[in-house]
C-alpha cells in the first residue's frame, strides 16, 4: 500500500480491536489496500513527461527534470499519442532545434511506464538506430526512476536487454533501420515512433517503401495503434514529411502579438533586422506591424496554440509544421537565423540546408538543363590528353552500350573542382573479348600532369545495367582495387548518394559464383542535379582571375576538343515535377533527348570519386596530393563569393532589411 493511500485513511479504519469494527473494518482494509495497488490515474504523453521524465547530461544541455513548458508547442503534439486521443498518427514537419526527438523520446518512455505494448522505433540506418540506443534510449531508462525499475539492465546473457531491444512489462521496444527489410517486419507493433522519415532510402532492401513496410506492422491493432513520423524535409517532390504533412490538415502554432493581441503564426518574411547587423533582428507583427524583440516570444509561445489550416484527407491524421523561429530562447535566436540567411546569399547548398533545417521547409531543385551552347562558349584550352595544375587525381565512368564502351575521364582537385581530361570509345561492345582488353590496357594508361608528373586513373566505376554477367567476370579479372561495378538508383540520397560494396552473385563462365562480385548502388538523382548545379555557376571574369580570383567550389572546366555534340549529351535531361499514381507529386529525370551518355558517365565518374573518399578527405590529404606532383600544397584561395562576403562591412547608413524569402 502506498504512502499516499494509507495517510488518506482515518486512523480509526486502521484499528480492530473491538468486535463491532471486526468485519466492517477488514472490508475497509481490503478497500484500502485495492487502491493502494491501483495503477497511477490516467495521464498524457506531457503529463507523464513533467512527473517521471528526467534528461541526462549526456544526452541534453539542459539536464534536469523535463518540463514541457519550455516547448509548450510539444504539448498538444504528445498530447495526440496519449490512449484517450482519437488521433492514430502523428506527423511532424519540423526545423532542427525545436525538441521534437525529445518529445518522440517522451513517447517511448510513456508506452513503457503507462500503456505497455509492442513498440517499433525506426532510424535512417541499423547504425543510427545503435546510435540513438546508446546516446538516447540508455539514458532516458537510467535518469528515470520508474522506467530504471521495469527495464531489466543490461548484461551479456539477459536477452531483455540489448542494443536494439528493450523488454519490459507488457511489452517490448524495437529498435531498427529503415534499411533493414528484417528488422522493419520482425514483429507486430502497436506504437510505431519514425525519425526523420526523409533520410530514409528509398527502398528497404529493395523490398519496398520503408514507411510502409513499417506502418503495416501496426494494422492489426486497428484503432488502437499510434504512429509518430518526425522529420527535417528535404527535398519538393521527394520529402516523405512533406507528403504526409499536406494529406493532413497542417496545423500551424498561432501565437499572440504583445503589443496588439493579433494572433498568427510566424513566417520568415516578417522577421527584419538592419544590413550586416543580424543582431538587430525583430519579428514585424502582420497585425500591428509593430516591431517584437524576442524577449517577449517565451510569453508568446506559452499563450500560443495549434489550429488547422487544411482539410485532413484521415480524420485519424494529424499533421504540424515548425520553424525554428519558435525555438526557445537560449536555443536558436532570431538574430542567428539572420546571420544564417545572410551567409547562405549566393551558395545553393547554404541556402538549401537554411529552408531544411531553420525553416522546416523543402528546397526545390532547379533541374533546367544548361544551354549547351553556353557551355561551349565556356569551354577553355589546355593541351590535349594533360591534367591541369589543379587536378590532382583521376577518376573514369564507363557506359557499357550493345556495340561499344565510352569512357569519359576526369581530373579532381580541391572543393570538387573538374576538368574533362579525355573522352575514348571502345568499339566491339560487350560481346567482343577485345573489347575488354582494350578497357584493361586504359587501367594502366598514364596522363601527364602540368607539373610533368604522370597519373592514371585511381578509380573506375562502370555501369552494370546492360550485360551485367559480362561486367561483373570483367571486374573480378581485373580486380576491384582500382574498379567499381555501379547500378543506378532511383530517387535523392543526399547524405549518401552512393553505397557499398554489396556482394552479389555472378554467373561467369556459365558458372554462379556466390558473392562473387562487389557492387555499388549510385543515387543518379543526386550527382546530375550536383552537375547542373556546377554547370551554371557564375564564373570570375578574365580580369578577375589575371588578378588572382580563383573558380568557385565544384567549377566544371570543358575542354576546347569538346564538340556539340558531346555537349548536347551532358545536357541530355531534365528534372520535371510528375505525378505518381496516388496523385502526389514528384521530381523525376527525363531525357530531352536519345543519347545521354556524356552525363551518364560524368555521373559515373563523380561517383568512382565519392568511392575513392574525396568527398570525406581532409586538407591535409589534398596537401599530400599536391605535394607528390611538385605543385603548389597551399589550399585553393577562397572563391568571389566568399571574398567579397569576408570584405563586406556594415553601413554606416541605418538599412533595414526585408527578407524576400516566398516573394
Amino acid at each position: 500500500m502506498s504512502a499516499r493511500n494509507s495517510t488518506a485513511l482515518p486512523r480509526s479504519e486502521l484499528v480492530l480491536d473491538d468486535d463491532v469494527a471486526g468485519f466492517d473494518g477488514a472490508k475497509d482494509l481490503l478497500r484500502a489496500w485495492s487502491r493502494g495497488i491501483r495503477p497511477d490515474p490516467d495521464l498524457t504523453v506531457s503529463e507523464w513527461a513533467d512527473r517521471h521524465r528526467w534528461l541526462s547530461s549526456r544526452a541534453s544541455a539542459e539536464p534536469g527534470r523535463y518540463r514541457t513548458a519550455r516547448t509548450p508547442y510539444m504539448r498538444e503534439i504528445m498530447d495526440a499519442l496519449s490512449p484517450a486521443s482519437p488521433v492514430q498518427r502523428v506527423v511532424f514537419m519540423k526545423a532542427a532545434q525545436v525538441g521534437a526527438t525529445e518529445a518522440g523520446n517522451c513517447f517511448i518512455g510513456f508506452v513503457m511506464h503507462h500503456a505497455p505494448g509492442p513498440m517499433l522505433a525506426v532510424q535512417p540506418t541499423v547504425e543510427l538506430a545503435k546510435r540513438n540506443s546508446r546516446q538516447r534510449i540508455d539514458p532516458l531508462i537510467e535518469e528515470s526512476p520508474e522506467l530504471r525499475e521495469r527495464i531489466k539492465p543490461a548484461r551479456s546473457r539477459d536477452a531483455g536487454n540489448t542494443m536494439l531491444s528493450k523488454e519490459f512489462a507488457g511489452g517490448i521496444l524495437i529498435m531498427t533501420g529503415a534499411n533493414s527489410a528484417v528488422g522493419l517486419r520482425s514483429t507486430p507493433a502497436r506504437y510505431l515512433f519514425l525519425d526523420e522519415v526523409d533520410a530514409y532510402p528509398a527502398s528497404a532492401d529493395e523490398e519496398g517503401d520503408p514507411v510502409s513496410l513499417a506502418e503495416a506492422r501496426s494494422l492489426t491493432f486497428a484503432h488502437r495503434r499510434k504512429a509518430l513520423l518526425i522529420s527535417t524535409p528535404t527535398i519538393r517532390g521527394l520529402s516523405r514529411i512533406e507528403r504526409e504533412f499536406e494529406a493532413s490538415d497542417q496545423r500551424r502554432y498561432v501565437v499572440p502579438c504583445p503589443h496588439c493581441g493579433h494572433r498568427q503564426w510566424l513566417r520568415f518574411e516578417r522577421l527584419r533586422w538592419d544590413k550586416g547587423r543580424p543582431e538587430t533582428a525583430e519579428y514585424h507583427c502582420e497585425g500591428c506591424d509593430t516591431p517584437i524583440a524576442e524577449h517577449h516570444k517565451t510569453a508568446m509561445l506559452a499563450a500560443g496554440e495549434w489550429r488547422a489550416t487544411a482539410q485532413s484527407a484521415d480524420p485519424h491524421t494529424v499533421g504540424y509544421h515548425l520553424s525554428a523561429l519558435y525555438s526557445p530562447i537560449g536555443w536558436l535566436s532570431w538574430a542567428r537565423i539572420a546571420r544564417a540567411w545572410e551567409a547562405a546569399q549566393g551558395n545553393d547548398e547554404a541556402m538549401r540546408a537554411f529552408r531544411n533545417t531553420i525553416l522546416g521547409e523543402t528546397w526545390f531543385e532547379t533541374g533546367e538543363a544548361p544551354d549547351w551552347q553556353r557551355l561551349a562558349e565556356r569551354r577553355e584550352t589546355w593541351t590535349p590528353g594533360t591534367v591541369p595544375a589543379g587536378g590532382l587525381f583521376l577518376t573514369a565512368g564507363a557506359d557499357v552500350q550493345k556495340d561499344r564502351i565510352e569512357i569519359d575521364v576526369w581530373a579532381w582537385g580541391r572543393g570538387l573542382e573538374s576538368w574533362l581530361i579525355d573522352h575514348i570509345v571502345i568499339e566491339g561492345g560487350p560481346g567482343d573479348p577485345g573489347c575488354w582488353q582494350k578497357l584493361t590496357d586504359l587501367l594502366g594508361r598514364t596522363w601527364q600532369h602540368e607539373s610533368g608528373q604522370h597519373l592514371t586513373i585511381a578509380k573506375l566505376a562502370i555501369d552494370t545495367g546492360y550485360e551485367t554477367s559480362a561486367v561483373y567476370a570483367w571486374a573480378r579479372q581485373v580486380g576491384f582495387a582500382q574498379v567499381a561495378p555501379v547500378k543506378g538508383l532511383e530517387g535523392f540520397n543526399r547524405a549518401s548518394p552512393v553505397t557499398g560494396p554489396t556482394y552479389v552473385d555472378a554467373t561467369i563462365g556459365g558458372k554462379r559464383l556466390r558473392r562473387g562480385a562487389r557492387l555499388w548502388s549510385v543515387a543518379t538523382a543526386t550527382f546530375k542535379t550536383e552537375t547542373y548545379r556546377f554547370l551554371r555557376q557564375d564564373r570570375p571574369t578574365p580580369e578577375e582571375i589575371t588578378a588572382g580570383a580563383a573558380f568557385p567550389a565544384g567549377t566544371v572546366h570543358l575542354p576546347s576538343w569538346a564538340d556539340g555534340e558531346w555537349l548536347k549529351q551532358l545536357t541530355a535531361e531534365q528534372l520535371i515535377t510528375v505525378k505518381s499514381k496516388r496523385g502526389f507529386s514528384k521530381l523525376e529525370w527525363q531525357k530531352l533527348r536519345e543519347r545521354n551518355e556524356a552525363l551518364d558517365c560524368r555521373v559515373y565518374a563523380r561517383a568512382a570519386a565519392w568511392i575513392a573518399g574525396a568527398d570525406r578527405w581532409p586538407e591535409a590529404r589534398w596537401t599530400e596530393l599536391a605535394r607528390s606532383l611538385a605543385v603548389n600544397t597551399g589550399p585553393s584561395a577562397p572563391d568571389a563569393v566568399t571574398a567579397a562576403a569576408a570584405s563586406a562591412r556594415p553601413s554606416a547608413r541605418r538599412r533595414t532589411v526585408r527578407s524576400s524569402y516566398m516573394g
